[in-house]
């Protein structure tokens, strides 16, 4: 259901508001379920930018909106009473940042044998993650946050291209990489989620300024979840 009311959001977007494809892109989704009937509001940030045009009979006006302003226009009863939870989240910009050689380690498959064809196995997986709101202790449905994969050794050698998920190269200790990219990240505002099952670095990825800091488990079990 997820799935399909995203889809069905951007391809009404699209139909009304010319929305190119690949414009936009899902940050979370919050449901109202009455049980006999549903509403998913799909909140997304923008990819590319572009000017929206009137593209159907259905709109008689169009424009961009700052946030600030939304609640000062006549808005649809539902998205009104809805719309001062959205708007707290979205100052929320969720990041996970993982240590690829620990998760890629943490299962005995023969990881070793092709190191960075493990870590671009893992990359494929983590493409488009689903992570449920409350895993990551926010409001909301279910959230798609961005992802950013450490990599060391003859992992390195991965192919980051046409891929969502950035991929951060170390050059000496991927440890030392894996606490500055969470430091990076914590002091421009996001909302950082780190992943390793090393004790150490845990430790010191919580002082480093993640929000949370979980292990290989976790994220393993949300991507058996997703897919």
């Amino acid at each position: 259901m997820r799935a399909s009311a995203i889809a069905g959001a951007i391809r009404e977007a699209q139909e009304e508001a010319g929305v190119p494809d690949g414009a936009v892109r899902a940050r979370f989704t919050s449901v109202l379920d009455l049980g006999i009937w549903s509403y998913t509001t799909v909140i997304a940030d923008v990819q590319r930018g572009f000017d929206p045009v009137i593209s159907d009979p259905e709109s008689v006006a169009l424009e961009w909106v700052p946030v600030d302003e939304v609640d000062a226009r006549p808005l649809h009863p539902g998205f009104g009473a809805a719309w001062p939870a959205l708007r707290t989240q979205l100052e929320v910009r969720p990041l996970i940042v993982v240590d690829a050689a620990n998760v890629v380690g943490s299962v005995p498959d023969g990881w070793w044998k092709d190191r960075a064809g493990a870590a671009s196995r893992l990359r494929e997986r983590l493409a488009g993650l689903a992570v449920p709101a409350d895993a990551l202790d926010l409001a909301g449905d279910v959230w798609f946050p961005e992802v950013s994969m450490v990599v060391e050794g003859q992992a390195r050698r991965i192919d980051a291209e046409s891929s969502p998920v950035s991929i951060i190269r170390a050059d000496a200790g991927g440890d030392d990489a894996i606490v500055a990219e969470v430091s990076r990240q914590s002091q421009v505002g996001r909302t950082v989620v780190a992943v390793t099952s090393d004790r150490e670095l845990q430790a010191r990825l919580a002082d480093a300024g993640a929000a949370q800091v979980r292990s290989a488990g976790w994220l393993r079990d949300l991507l058996e979840q997703h897919h």
